[in-house]
């Protein structure tokens, strides 16, 4: 054993389907093993809101002792985790294989699939997971479902804070009438036979968030592969299951892992390759599906199959290379990377794809954006969200570049809240856009091809 994670981690299998996994005896010891190595630690004090949770409950004891926090308070530690996977990736020496075998986020997944099981995951927490059928239900009505989510609505977003706890002021995602998948076929785009990478395919997986609520990451992402010469698909069966992921369902992230990867594995064994368009269904299909159906062939060659969309280009400019045609972006750009696509390992793709743009004036920010999924916009969680996202919006204000961009479509919008309460605080001088796009998006004007 060396000290220090100084070897590759690697994660376990999820067990769960053994009893022993949702045992509230068994829970309660290993949370109490982890959280003790926890406080004798405390390097990821600044990371989120479940280990300063920890560390005051510690703290509040006479002696200073978790043995004296009484487990019914281990709530607001295990709630607050946002699975964002910072700590396991960047942050703790005892990761697997090092022998304390420490695994936080994995923990708190856990300790949810036992309150899952038990029936103690509210149905408004479910329903709002639940993202093919409400973008389904809400494009049918948009735009009258956009006013309604609108935070200036003074009408029905009070009424959606007490019927479903959403904070009032979050920004919530729109809504379109017409999904990704039904634009595909209205305009697509015309494949560059010059580009150095023509002849290559690729499948894209739209994920939920593209289709029903920002068609245009997946206009941009096919603009830029059709330029270069890549030959795209979009599929689109169901959501990646992250949402149940964070409430502890695995049996139906399980059941929706074996449905993608039925409809996208023929297209694999075609010759294309699977490209993922936001950071977290990526980090589903290449980490998490293969440690919760771990025996599955088929998942393991969609596993091995997947990019990140910056991550795919990035790919293109380092092989056969990329079409010519980009224009800088004026005004420079400051660049949040997504959480999850930090956990995937593969190093700043989102950051190397706009430094292919010529004489980019890039800022790249390294840090979560606070929101967290789903849990970023419940109320009591909002403030909360904003102020561990403060130190990005801090830093984009900082930079004061024209463009603000992030990876991660919920954390973009959460961003610009942060750096508004900013420009509210010190007044004028403060400039915020309009937007905050994904990379892609940016990379496609900058090419000129939307």
């Amino acid at each position: 054993m060396t000290e220090g994670s100084l070897q590759a981690p690697i994660r376990h299998a999820y067990d769960w389907h053994s009893e022993g996994f949702y045992d509230a005896e068994q829970i309660d010891a290993e949370l109490r093993r982890v959280f003790d190595i926890c406080h004798g630690c405390r390097r990821c004090f600044n990371l989120c809101d479940s280990f300063p949770n920890l560390f005051d409950l510690i703290d509040a004891t006479p002696g200073e002792e978790l043995s004296e926090v009484s487990s019914d308070k281990f709530a607001s530690v295990i709630d607050n985790c946002t699975l964002c996977d910072l700590c396991f990736m960047t942050k703790c020496p005892y990761v697997p294989p090092h022998a304390f075998d420490l695994d936080f986020p994995h923990l708190m997944v856990r300790a949810r699939a036992a309150e899952f099981k038990r029936g103690e995951v509210g149905f408004v927490k479910q329903a709002l997971g639940q993202t093919d059928r409400n973008g389904t239900l809400g494009g049918m009505v948009a735009p009258l479902s956009n006013w309604a989510v609108a935070t200036d609505n003074k009408l029905t977003r009070p009424i959606l804070e007490t019927i479903a706890n959403v904070d009032a002021d979050a920004q919530l995602p729109t809504f379109h009438r017409e999904t990704f998948l039904k634009h595909i076929g209205k305009n697509p785009p015309q494949i560059n036979t010059q580009a150095p990478g023509f002849g290559r395919k690729a499948v894209i997986y739209a994920t939920c968030f593209v289709n029903y609520h920002n068609p245009g990451i997946g206009e941009a992402a096919r603009a830029v592969l059709a330029h270069n010469g890549v030959e795209t698909e979009v599929v689109y069966p169901t959501c990646c299951g992250m949402p149940q992921l964070e409430e502890g369902n695995l049996a139906e992230v399980a059941r929706r892992a074996h449905e993608v990867s039925d409809a996208l594995v023929p297209w694999i064994d075609k010759g294309y390759e699977v490209i993922a368009l936001v950071p977290s269904c990526t980090l589903m299909f290449k980490f998490e599906w293969p440690l919760i159906v771990p025996d599955d062939d088929k998942i393991k060659k969609l596993s091995a199959a997947t990019r990140d969309i910056s991550e795919y280009i990035v790919g293109l400019a380092k092989g056969p290379g990329l079409a010519p045609g980009l224009a800088t972006l004026e005004g420079g750009v400051s660049l949040h990377i997504a959480c999850h696509a930090r956990a995937q390992n593969m190093g700043m793709k989102a950051a190397e794809l706009m430094r292919l743009i010529p004489h980019i004036d890039l800022a790249v920010t390294e840090r979560c954006s606070g929101h967290g999924g789903s849990w970023g916009v419940m109320k009591g969680n909002f403030e909360t969200a904003l102020k561990n996202g403060k130190p990005v919006a801090r830093a984009a204000v900082t930079a004061g570049k024209a463009h603000v961009a992030s990876e991660c479509p919920l954390a973009g919008p959460h961003i610009l809240q942060g750096m508004e309460r900013i420009a509210t605080a010190q007044g004028e001088g403060v400039k915020v856009p309009s937007e905050a796009p994904h990379p892609i998006v940016l990379f496609a004007r900058a090419y000129g091809v939307i």
